[in-house]
């Protein structure tokens, strides 16, 4: 199998509600299917997302993947590019232009897979099939009627653990938020905060210590401070036992691999880079460091969770891409299933790309209603706050 064509669809839609932490937000999406076809017909699908500005024409977007990536591709067998390690110095080591590399990590995995015939999961060494599914709410900018009732239709959807954006600049807000979610869901559910490094280390703690002492026991705080403070994240480890430090969703493969080597985290946070994440949790299996998947595209990141044993959690947070794909990711009562079909699953929807392509950028107004989304109550409530 070698990979001899691929295809660009942009995407671009309302989402269903505003989305966003202490630092940013984002009421669209904007975002590209790239396709690699191999000249045995298979197609490997991966997804270009921007969540802060739009991408530009898919025109542009084709002119600029043919210019940086292609010639890396064409002709390749994908099983090994998947396994390539790259000896990167001087002006060599620099990013695309536009976010290519999860979108061709992912592509590259589910094309190889089918050539074997496997899910990815398998592939990747996977022993199981399912694995714990979090509430996130990327909650931030939600006012508390639909933060209540977001985190509630969960609850009633059989989740158990929910995590909540934190790092207001009035922390009895975060407290408040806390005191909302503990009305609104079971006895005994598990409960995380994500401040998006919008503390100091002193000021986490002291934090930390207040949510302790308003009765909240966390399993554990998201990126509490900037990423590159070993030092501080190693003090709240020390510091704070009662609770677990989730830490470097922000950082590249050597950033995770310091971190845990200084210790510096008790969870080390992934998202959807398949060979990046199966080599740092090889590492992080190594070294005995558990490991959470974040918010990885339409849930791909099951199956590196299934494949790496230090995984116990999958975030999940009811983002409106479903429409995107034939098949999404199963999740019920609180699991998410890897599909059992050959590579990860998911086929770019015909559907899809006849009624939400969007070649030419659009403005924000010409958007109009947002894709429905099944898995969420009555996105009309989930309206963001007007603080």
């Amino acid at each position: 199998m070698r990979i001899t064509e691929f295809r660009i669809t942009r995407f671009q839609f309302a989402r269903d509600r505003v989305i966003g932490d202490s630092q940013v937000r984002a009421d669209d999406a904007n975002v590209a299917a790239l396709e690699l076809i191999a000249d045995s017909g298979e197609v490997g699908l991966g997804f270009i997302q921007t969540l802060f500005h739009p991408l530009p024409d898919e025109s542009e977007i084709e002119r600029v993947f043919l210019s940086e990536a292609w010639p890396d591709l064409e002709g390749q067998p994908p099983v090994a590019l998947c396994n390539r390690v790259g000896r990167p110095r001087g002006g060599k080591q620099r990013s695309f232009s536009l976010p290519f590399h999860e979108a061709l990590q992912v592509a590259l995995w589910d094309l190889a897979a089918k050539q074997v015939n496997l899910p990815l999961h398998k592939m990747l060494g996977g022993q199981r099939e399912r694995v714990k599914a979090y509430a996130s709410g990327l909650d931030f900018h939600l006012d508390d009627d639909a933060f209540a009732d977001f985190f509630a239709h969960a609850d009633e959807l059989g989740y158990t653990a929910f995590k909540i954006k934190v790092g207001h600049a009035d922390f009895e807000r975060d407290l408040h938020r806390m005191q909302l979610l503990a009305n609104v869901v079971r006895p005994g559910a598990q409960f995380m905060v994500d401040a998006n490094e919008a503390w100091g280390a002193k000021e986490a703690l002291v934090k930390l210590e207040a949510f302790r002492a308003a009765g909240y026991d966390l399993l554990w705080v998201e990126d509490p401070i900037l990423r590159h403070d070993i030092d501080g994240l190693r003090l709240l480890r020390e510091s704070a036992p009662w609770t677990q430090i989730n830490s470097g969703e922000y950082l590249d493969v050597s950033g995770k691999r310091a971190l845990m080597a200084a210790g510096g985290t008790d969870i080390l946070n992934v998202h959807g880079q398949v060979t990046d994440v199966m080599r740092v949790g090889w590492l992080a299996a190594d070294l005995g460091v558990p490991v959470s998947l974040g918010n990885t595209f339409l849930e791909v990141g099951i199956h590196a969770a299934c494949a790496l044993p230090e995984v116990e959690w999958l975030e999940y947070s009811f983002q409106n891409f479903d429409h995107l794909v034939d098949q999404p990711i199963e999740i019920r009562d609180g699991w998410a299933y890897a599909p059992d079909r050959p590579g990860h699953g998911l086929v770019l929807s015909e559907t899809a790309r006849t009624q939400w392509r969007r070649p030419k950028l659009l403005s924000r107004a010409e958007l109009g209603e947002a894709p429905h989304n099944p898995r969420v109550r009555s996105a009309p409530k989930l309206a963001a706050s007007r603080g």
